[in-house]
C-alpha cells in the first residue's frame, strides 16, 4: 500500500453500516468472529448489526436486526455454538424472500454483509449480491424505498467467514469451530481408550463430516486408530478382508483395544453406505471380539471454543471488517481464511465451485480427484496415516541403518507422539531404531536402547516426555557422546525439544572439527511451550499450553464477573517470549499482555490503570491482565498487583495469578497430536536421504551445514533449515528468534480491548486465487 492509501483505519469506517449473521450448521468459535467484526466496525467508526437467525431475520426484520454495543459482545469469547442464532431458512432461498431482505437492509443504510456459515450460506449471500440492483429496483416501482434510498444503497459488499466444524470448505485451511470439534472428539476417544483397554474391546466411533472426512482421518492421527473410512477415498473390495487381519495382528502384538473411527458418509468403491453398525456386525460375526458402537452425534458441536478457533475466530473478523470497507462495486465478495498462519482474502465463489466439484467428484467415483481437490495438507494427512497403520513392519535385512531419538529441554505436550511417528516411521524403512533417556546427558551415560514397533503403542496422547528430557548441552560431554555415538553406531540423531535441543544442534556442528564421530546427520524438531525455537512459526506443545491458560483465564473470568470490579493479574510461562502471553490474551479477551518484546514503561502501566478505571464504569466490571514471566526484571508480577492494587482502591480489587508448570502439563491437543506425527514422519523421511547421501567408504560422514537442520513451519510450508543459517536470526541472550511474526498480532488484542491505537492496514491480506494458493499450500 501506498502511503497515501494508509490512512488511518479509525475513520475507515464512518458513515458505513455492517450487519453480522451466523446461517447453517452452528460451529464454536462463531461468536469469536461476531465480537471482533462488532469491536473492530465500532473501532473504525462504523455502525455494526446483529442479524438475529440468520437469513430467517433479515428476511422478517424488525427486532431480528438489532444495533450492536461494544459491551453486547462481552464474554462472548468463551462460549459455544452462536449467540446471535442460526436458523435454516426456506425463505431467503425465495426471490421474495430476498426482496424483504434487501428492503429491510436499506431502510436502516446497511450496504455491508458479513456472513459466517458454511458452503450454502456463503452461495446464498453470492446471489443476493449478484441480484441486488434488480430487487433495489424493484422495490423503488413498488414504491417500498425512496429513489434517494435506493441511490445511497447501490451496491452490497460481501465476505464470508468459514464456519464449519467439517473443514470442507476449499481454499481454508482450518474452518472456525474444526479445531474445537477435533477437541470434543479426542476427549471422548481418549476416554473411550481407558475403558476399551480395560475389557479388551473393539470400539467403533462414528463422526461427523458427511461429504468431507477431514474429522474422521485427523482424528486416526491423533489416536492411532487400527482403521479409518472416509468418504474421499474408500476401501478396496476386499476390506472385510483386510480389516479383520488388521484388527488380529494388533491384538496378537500384545494391544488390548481396537479403535475404528467412520465418518457418517462412509462408503465403499460403489457408494454404498458403510455404517457403524455394519462394521460391529462384521467384526464380531467373523471375529468374535467384544465390539461397540459409539456414535459422537452433536457433541461434537457443543463445548466451549478450542484457543485456537477463537484466534483465528478474532483474526477473520478484523481481516472481514477490512474485506468490507476497503470493498468497491467491482470487488467480488471475497472469504477469508487462514492460509498457513497467514490472513488471506479469496473470491467467494471460486472457493464455492472447487467445494462442489469434490461432491461432484465423489459422487461419480472419482475418488482420486475428490483427494487432490481436498488439497495438500488433507492429502499429507492420509499419506501419514496411511504409513502409520500400515501394521507389517518389514523385517529387510543387510542395508539397516541405525538412527536414535531424544528429548532436551523442558517436557512439552506432543514430545511423546513425534517420538512415536519417527520410531514407527523409522521401523518401516527398515531401520534399526535406537531411543536416548534424560537428552544429551543420557547419550553421555549410554542410557540408550533399541526399540520396537510397540514400545511406542499408544503414546500419541500422554503428556510430558517419557523418554525423559534435560537442559544439559553436549559439549562438556563431547568425549563420552562421541564413543557412545560409536559404541552404538548411530548414524542419525533424531532431536526432538525446545531452545536447548537447537543450541545442542549448533555445539554439534561445532564439535564436528574435533570429533569425526559427531559427523553424522541431525535433525531438531521444535517442542516446547514457549514457542521460541528460531526456524519455526509453531512449535509442539505451545497449542497445548496455550488452551491450558485459556481454560484458566476463563474460570478467573467467571470467578471475577460473579464479584464484580475485579482485576486479576495472570503471569504466564514462556522464558523472554511472549508467544503465551499475546496469544492467550487474544483467546481469553485479555484488557493488556506486558511482554518482553515490547517494551512497557511506567505511563504505559497508567493508561492501563486508567483504562480499566473507566471499564469499571461500564457494564463490563472486570479485569484480566496478562504478564509473561521474564517481560521486565523490575515490573515483576508483584510490583504490577501493587500498583494495580494502590490505584485501584476504591474504584477495584486486584488478585494475582501464577499458573507455573501446568503449562508444561497435560494431555496434548489434537492440533499439538497431529502436528507432532508430521513433524516426526517428515524428518525421518529427510534422515533415511540423508544417511544414503553422506556414505563414503562404508561410512557416514556428514560434514556439510545442511546435514544438520531445524525442522520447521514457515508461513505455509514445512522447511528443512541449517543451524549455522539460523544463528544471525537469532538473540541468544533472551533465547528468542529476533523477528517473530505473532508481534503483528498485538494491535488486534489491543483493539478487541478497547485501546485507541493505529491499525496498521499495510499487512492486510489481498485478494489471492484458489487454484494458485493449491499448489504453494502448506504441506502440514
Amino acid at each position: 500500500m501506498t502511503h497515501e492509501e494508509h490512512h488511518a483505519a479509525k475513520t475507515l469506517g464512518i458513515g458505513k453500516a455492517i450487519a453480522v449473521l451466523t446461517s447453517g450448521g452452528d460451529a464454536q468459535g462463531m461468536n469469536a468472529a461476531v465480537r471482533a467484526v462488532v469491536r473492530v466496525g465500532i473501532f473504525t467508526g462504523a455502525r455494526v448489526f446483529f442479524v438475529h437467525e440468520g437469513y430467517q431475520g433479515l428476511v422478517d426484520g424488525g427486532e431480528n436486526i438489532r444495533e450492536a454495543t461494544w459491551e453486547s459482545v462481552s464474554m462472548m469469547l468463551q462460549l459455544g455454538g452462536t449467540v446471535i442464532g442460526s436458523a435454516r431458512c426456506k425463505d431467503f432461498r425465495e426471490r421474495e424472500g430476498r426482496l424483504r431482505a434487501a428492503h429491510n437492509l436499506v431502510k436502516r443504510g446497511i450496504t455491508n454483509l458479513c456472513v459466517i456459515g458454511g458452503d450454502g450460506s456463503l452461495t446464498g449471500a453470492d446471489t443476493f449480491r449478484s441480484e441486488w440492483s434488480d430487487l433495489l429496483n424493484d422495490l423503488q416501482k413498488a414504491g417500498k424505498i425512496t429513489a434517494e434510498e435506493a441511490t445511497k444503497s447501490s451496491f452490497l459488499n460481501i465476505v464470508g467467514m468459514v464456519g464449519s466444524i467439517d473443514n470442507d470448505f476449499c481454499g481454508t485451511d482450518m474452518t472456525i469451530g474444526t479445531d474445537s470439534a477435533l477437541h470434543r472428539i479426542v476427549e471422548i476417544v481418549d476416554a473411550i481408550t481407558t475403558t476399551a483397554q480395560s475389557h479388551q474391546r473393539t470400539f467403533v466411533l462414528e463422526v461427523m463430516g458427511r461429504h468431507c472426512g477431514y474429522l474422521a482421518l485427523v482424528t486416526s492421527l491423533s489416536c492411532g486408530a487400527d482403521w479409518v473410512f472416509i468418504p474421499e477415498c474408500p476401501p478396496d473390495d476386499d476390506w472385510e478382508e483386510h480389516l479383520c487381519r488388521r484388527l488380529t495382528e494388533t491384538r496378537t502384538r500384545g494391544s488390548r483395544l481396537n479403535i475404528i473411527i467412520v465418518a457418517e458418509g462412509a462408503i465403499d468403491k460403489h457408494g454404498k453406505p458403510i455404517t457403524s453398525e455394519d462394521i460391529k456386525n462384521l467384526v464380531v460375526k467373523r471375529l468374535g471380539f467384544d465390539t461397540r458402537v459409539t456414535v459422537l452425534g452433536h457433541v461434537q458441536r457443543g463445548g466451549t471454543p478450542s484457543a485456537f478457533d477463537r484466534i483465528l475466530g478474532s483474526r477473520m473478523g478484523v481481516e472481514a471488517v477490512m474485506a468490507l470497507l476497503e470493498g468497491t462495486p467491482d470487488s467480488p465478495a471475497c472469504v477469508v481464511s487462514l492460509s498457513g498462519n497467514q490472513a488471506v482474502r479469496l473470491p467467494l465463489m471460486e472457493c464455492v465451485q472447487v467445494t462442489k466439484d469434490v461432491t461432484k467428484a465423489m459422487a461419480e467415483k472419482r475418488f482420486d480427484e475428490a483427494m487432490k481437490l481436498r488439497g495438500r495438507s488433507f492429502m499429507n494427512n492420509w499419506e501419514v496415516y496411511k504409513i502409520l497403520a500400515h501394521v507389517r513392519p518389514p523385517v529387510s535385512k543387510g542395508n539397516l541403518h541405525t538412527v536414535a531419538v531424544m528429548n532436551v529441554g523442558a517436557p512439552a505436550a506432543g514430545m511423546n507422539a513425534a517420538v512415536r511417528s519417527t520410531v514407527r516411521i523409522g521401523l518401516i524403512q527398515g531401520n534399526r531404531m535406537l531411543v536416548v533417556h534424560d537428552g544429551f546427558e543420557g547419550l553421555a551415560k549410554g542410557q540408550i536402547e533399541e526399540v520396537g514397533w510397540s514400545y511406542v503403542g499408544g503414546w500419541t496422547g500422554q503428556g510430558g516426555s517419557k523418554l525423559g528430557t534435560k537442559r544439559t548441552l553436549p559439549k562438556k560431554n563431547f568425549e563420552q557422546i562421541s564413543a557412545n555415538i560409536t559404541k552404538f553406531n548411530i548414524q542419525g540423531l533424531v532431536i526432538i525439544g525446545g531452545f536447548e535441543a537447537y543450541t545442542g544442534g549448533l555445539e554439534l556442528m561445532e564439535g564436528r572439527k574435533q570429533f569425526d564421530e559427531l559427523c553424522i546427520p541431525f535433525v531438531v524438531i521444535p517442542a516446547t511451550v514457549s514457542n521460541n525455537v528460531p526456524g519455526s512459526d509453531f512449535s509442539i506443545g505451545a497449542d497445548t499450553a496455550l488452551n491450558t491458560i485459556c481454560t484458566t483465564c476463563d474460570r478467573i473470568k467467571q470467578s471475577a464477573a460473579g464479584t464484580k470490579r475485579r482485576v486479576f493479574i495472570i503471569e504466564t510461562m514462556g522464558g523472554y517470549c511472549g508467544y503465551l502471553a499475546t496469544m492467550a490474551g487474544l483467546a481469553a479477551g485479555a484488557d493488556a499482555a506486558y511482554i518482553f518484546e515490547e517494551p512497557f514503561t511506567i505511563r504505559d502501566l497508567q493508561v492501563n490503570v486508567e483504562h480499566l478505571v473507566q471499564k469499571m464504569k461500564t457494564t463490563v466490571k472486570r479485569g484480566l491482565v496478562l504478564r509473561n514471566e521474564k517481560c521486565n526484571e523490575n515490573y515483576t508480577t508483584d510490583f504490577i498487583f501493587n500498583l494495580y492494587s494502590e490505584e485501584g482502591k476504591g474504584i477495584f480489587d486486584s488478585r494475582k495469578n501464577v499458573l507455573g508448570h501446568m503449562q508444561q502439563g497435560g494431555s496434548p491437543t489434537p492440533f499439538d497430536r497431529n502436528f507432532a506425527t508430521k513433524m516426526g514422519a517428515k524428518a525421518m523421511n529427510w534422515m533415511s536421504g540423508k544417511i544414503k547421501e553422506s556414505y563414503r567408504n562404508g561410512r557416514i560422514f556428514a560434514n556439510t551445514p545442511d546435514s544438520g537442520c531445524v525442522l520447521g513451519m514457515r508461513k505455509r510450508a514445512l522447511l528443512f533449515q541449517p543451524v549455522t543459517e539460523l544463528k544471525d536470526q537469532t538473540d541468544f541472550e533472551h533465547r528468542i528468534p529476533k523477528e517473530q511474526w505473532w508481534l503483528k498480532l498485538r494491535p488486534i488484542l489491543k483493539i478487541l480491548a478497547k485501546y485507541e491505537i493505529d491499525l496498521d492496514t499495510s499487512d492486510h491480506a489481498h485478494l489471492e486465487h484458489i487454484s494458485r494458493k493449491r499448489s504453494g499450500e502448506a504441506a502440514v
